[in-house]
C-alpha cells in the first residue's frame, strides 16, 4: 500500500517514538533521567555568546568588531520573534505543551531573561570599548548635544532636505487605538513639555525611516578626523522644528523597539492555496505578538509605564532595558570610508580544472569536482547554468532554490534558459524564513518566463540543495548536476563556508532524479525516495541510514577494530541521533565534532570509553557545511548534506545527503576537517557546562579558516601548474 507523506511521517514518526523509548532505557544508568541532552534554546544563547566573543576579540579589526556586534543583535533579534515567540505560544497552551525538548517552557523562558540581560550587560561594555577604540583613531560618533555650529548647520539643512518629508510624528495619547509598532523598527518616545510647566505635556513617537535613509551620516569634520551622527539623532536635534507650533520648548526621546511573533501558521489544508496562506500570514506577521520590548533605560519613567500600558505588556513579557542605541544590525553598514585600515579579505579563486576550461560541463563529465565555498569562486556554478542555458544540446534542467541573491545570477541564467527553450523546473521554497515575500516574487518571475515552479510538499520545506541538468547528445542523453550544503545564493557564498559537489556519476544523478520525481509527484508518494540507491534523503530515511553507519562504528570497536566519527553541522539537536552518539562514545568510539551553533550533546561522562572531541569555530566565515566521515575499517565513507541533526530536518523536511566517491575528494574534505580540529585560535570547546573556553595549546597558532585557505591555494598551485 503506498503511503503519500503525511501519513508515512506518522507512521516513522511512531517507529521513532519506539526506537527512542528503548535508546533512552539503554543509556539510563548514565544520566539522569532530565539531563540527557542541553536544552535547545539555551545551547542557542551560547552559540550567540560566542558571536558576542568576536566582538570583544582586540585581534579583530574594528570595524569586524562593529560587524559582529551587528550579527549578535541581528541574531537575537530572529532568536525572540520564532523561538521565544514559540516557547509563549506553548505557555499558553498549558501542561499539553510539549515539543522537542521544551518540557518546560516558562522555566526555559525565565533562563533566557536572565541570559538575555546578562549578554546585553556584556555587549554594552563591548561597545564603549570600541567606542574608546575609534576615538583614538579618531572616529566619532556624536550625539545632537555634541555638534559644533559647522555640523548643527549640516544637521538642519539635511533634516530639511532629506529627513522631514519622511517621518510622521504620532502624538499618541490624541489615538484611540494604539498604532501597532512595526517589527524590525525603531521609534524615538518623545516627550515635549514646557520649561515653566505652563501646559501639560505630551508623548510622541517618530519611526526612524532607515528602510529609506542612510542610519550613519558622515558630517563635516577636521582633516584627519571623522564625525557620524545616527539618523535618530539628527531628528532628535530638531525635534524643537518639529514640534514648534505647539509651543513646547523642552525635549526629550529615547529609542524604544518592539520585536513580534514572526512564526507563520501554514496549515496542511489543500483546499487553501499556499500562496493566499503566506500572503495572509505575511501580512499577519506585522501584527504579531510583541514577545520582546527594548528601551532605553533612561527614558523618561512616566512614559514607560504610558507605553507598557497601551501596548498591553507586562513585567513576564521581555521587557529589556538597554543603552542609547538600538537595532544594532545596521551597524553591518557602518561606514567603511572611516577607517584608516581597509580589509584585505582574501579573495575566492577558480578552481583550477576550470581555468581556461571551455565548458564547465566537460569537466564534469570526466571526474567529479568538489568546490568549496568561499574558497573557491562561486562562479563556477553560474558558469555552468549559464553554459547550460546557451547549449543548443541541454533540454532539460531542475533544480532547487531555497534563498537566492536579490539580484540573482542564478535566477538570470534559469530565466536565459527557459528563453532558448530549455524545459526548465524550479522548486522554490517559498516558505524559507523571511525570505517568503521575496521567493514569492521570485515565483512569479519565473513564471512569467515560462519556467515551471513546483511549490513543494505540504506540511514540510524542501531543503535539499541540488540540480540535474540533461541534454541529448544523437541517441544519447547525458546528465550531470550538483548536491550542495548551501544555497544557491552568490552573495552569502562570499562567505558562508560550504561545500558543492558537481557530479555526472549515474547512480547519484539517478537518485537526484528521484528527488525531483518526488517533488513533481502530485500526491509526494515517500515509495519514490525509497529507490533511491546512493544519496540518502529525508523524510525518508537519512535518520536510519546515518544511525546504521553509528551502529556499524560500534560494532568495529566492540570487535577491537578501528572506528571513528567524525561529525560536522550547523546544528545538533535530535534527542535520538545525540542519544546514538551517547551510545557509541559509551562503548568507546572516538566522536569529533564541530558545531557552529545549537549543540544539545554532553561531550563528557564517567560512563564512557571515550569523551567526544567537540569545538565551534566561529571566524570571518559562517561555518555552514554539513559533513559526516565513518572510519569504516579504514575504508571511509564520506558524505555532504544539506540536513542538520535536528527533528526538522531529519523527519519535517526534504533534505539529501550525497555520497564523496572520488578519493581524492574524501581526503581534501578529512584534511579540511582535519585543519579545523588543529584550531588553537577561534576555536571554541563545547562542554558540558557551555563555558565557551578557547582551544588553547601551545606552539604554532592555527587559524583553521586561514589555513584552509592555504590548503586549497596551494593545492590549486600545484594542479594548475600540472596542467600547464
Amino acid at each position: 500500500m503506498r503511503l503519500d507523506t503525511n501519513e508515512a511521517i506518522a507512521s516513522l514518526t511512531v517507529d521513532l517514538d519506539k526506537d527512542l523509548q528503548l535508546l533512552r532505557k539503554k543509556l539510563r544508568r548514565q544520566m539522569p533521567a532530565k539531563k540527557k541532552i542541553i536544552v535547545r534554546d539555551l545551547s542557542w544563547l551560547s552559540f550567540n555568546a560566542r558571536v558576542l566573543q568576536e566582538a570583544a576579540d582586540s585581534n579583530v579589526p574594528l570595524r569586524e568588531r562593529l560587524r559582529f556586534l551587528a550579527i549578535f543583535s541581528n541574531n537575537l533579534d530572529e532568536f525572540f520573534r520564532v523561538r521565544v515567540a514559540t516557547l509563549k505560544r506553548m505557555t499558553s497552551i498549558g501542561k499539553s505543551a510539549k515539543m522537542h525538548l521544551e518540557e518546560n517552557p516558562d522555566k526555559i523562558l525565565e533562563e533566557i531573561q536572565t541570559t538575555v540581560i546578562h549578554q546585553q550587560q556584556e555587549f554594552n561594555r563591548i561597545y564603549k570599548e570600541i567606542i574608546d577604540e575609534l576615538a583614538a583613531q579618531k572616529i566619532f560618533i556624536k550625539t545632537e548635544k555634541q555638534l559644533n555650529r559647522e555640523q548643527q548647520k549640516f544637521v538642519l539643512n539635511y533634516f530639511n532636505d532629506e529627513v522631514r518629508t519622511n517621518i510622521i510624528p504620532l502624538m499618541i495619547e490624541s489615538i484611540q487605538n494604539f498604532p501597532n509598532l512595526r517589527d524590525k523598527s525603531i521609534y524615538l518616545a518623545a516627550v515635549l513639555a514646557k520649561e515653566d510647566n505652563s501646559i501639560r505635556q505630551k508623548f510622541a513617537l517618530i519611526e526612524i525611516p532607515t528602510k529609506l535613509l542612510p542610519r550613519f551620516i558622515i558630517l563635516p569634520s577636521k582633516d584627519g578626523e571623522h564625525n557620524i551622527i545616527l539618523l535618530e539623532d539628527v531628528i532628535r536635534f530638531c525635534l524643537p522644528n518639529i514640534f514648534s507650533y505647539f509651543g513646547y520648548d523642552k525635549f526629550t526621546a529615547h529609542i524604544i523597539k518592539v520585536t513580534r511573533d514572526a512564526e507563520l501558521d501554514i496549515d496542511n489544508d489543500l483546499s487553501t492555496s499556499v500562496i493566499h496562506q503566506l500572503e495572509k500570514g505575511i501580512k499577519a506577521r506585522r501584527k504579531g505578538k510583541p514577545v520582546r520590548f527594548v528601551y532605553d533605560k533612561d527614558i523618561d519613567p512616566i512614559l514607560l509605564e504610558y507605553l507598557m500600558r497601551r501596548m498591553g505588556l507586562s513585567k513576564k513579557d521581555n521587557l529589556i532595558p538597554g543603552q542609547r542605541i538600538h537595532n544594532f544590525k545596521d551597524f553591518m553598514d557602518f561606514p567603511a570610508s572611516v577607517f584608516h585600515h581597509k580589509l584585505h579579505l582574501r579573495k575566492s579563486f577558480i578552481h583550477p580544472l576550470f581555468i581556461n576550461a571551455p565548458s564547465v560541463m566537460h569537466v564534469i563529465q570526466k571526474q567529479d569536482v568538489m568546490l568549496h565555498f568561499p574558497y573557491q569562486s562561486f562562479d563556477t556554478i553560474i558558469d555552468l547554468l549559464r553554459e547550460s542555458a546557451i547549449d543548443p544540446n541541454v533540454k532539460t534542467i531542475k533544480i532547487t532554490a531555497y534563498r537566492l541573491a536579490k539580484e540573482s545570477k542564478v535566477a538570470n541564467a534559469l530565466i536565459n534558459a527557459a528563453r532558448n527553450g530549455k524545459d526548465v523546473t524550479v522548486v522554490i521554497e517559498l516558505r524559507a524564513r523571511f525570505d517568503e515575500e521575496a521567493n514569492l516574487k521570485w515565483k512569479s518571475r519565473f513564471e512569467e518566463e515560462g519556467i515551471r515552479v513546483l511549490i513543494g510538499v505540504p506540511g514540510m520545506k524542501v531543503h535539499a540543495k541540488v540540480c540535474v541538468i540533461k541534454k541529448r547528445v544523437g541517441n544519447k542523453t547525458i546528465q550531470c548536476g550538483f548536491v550542495s550544503t548551501g544555497n544557491l545564493n552568490e552573495s552569502t557564498a562570499r562567505f558562508y563556508g560550504d561545500h558543492c559537489l558537481l557530479t555526472a556519476n549515474r547512480a547519484i544523478m539517478a537518485d537526484i532524479n528521484r528527488i525531483f520525481k518526488y517533488l513533481e509527484s502530485p500526491k509526494h508518494d515517500l515509495d519514490i525516495l525509497a529507490t533511491c540507491t546512493m544519496m540518502p534523503a529525508s523524510p525518508y530515511n537519512m535518520r536510519k541510514f546515518f544511525t546504521r553507519l553509528i551502529d556499524k562504528e560500534i560494532r568495529n570497536v566492540k570487535n577491537k577494530k578501528a572506528a571513528g566519527i567524525t561529525i560536522k553541522m550547523n546544528s545538533l539537536s535530535d534527542e535520538f541521533m545525540i542519544l546514538k552518539l551517547y551510545e557509541a562514545a559509551k562503548e568507546g568510539v572516538p566522536i569529533r565534532m564541530v558545531t557552529r551553533g545549537i549543540c544539545c550533546a554532553y561531550t563528557h561522562n564517567k560512563h564512557w570509553k571515550e569523551n567526544m572531541e567537540a569545538v565551534s569555530i566561529v571566524d570571518e566565515y559562517l561555518e555552514h557545511a554539513r559533513v559526516a566521515i565513518f572510519h569504516n575499517e579504514g575504508k571511509p565513507k564520506v558524505y555532504i548534506s544539506s540536513a542538520d541533526w535536528m527533528v526538522r530536518n531529519l523527519d519535517h523536511r526534504v533534505e539529501a545527503a550525497v555520497p564523496i566517491l572520488d578519493p581524492g575528494i574524501q581526503q581534501e574534505l578529512i584534511d579540511i576537517m582535519n585543519i579545523q580540529f588543529e584550531d588553537n585560535v577561534k576555536a571554541r570547546i563545547l562542554d558540558n557546562h557551555q563555558k565557551n573556553e578557547y582551544k588553547r595549546r601551545p606552539g604554532k597558532k592555527i587559524q583553521a579558516q586561514v589555513e584552509i585557505y592555504k590548503y586549497l591555494h596551494e593545492k590549486s598551485t600545484k594542479l594548475e601548474a600540472q596542467n600547464y
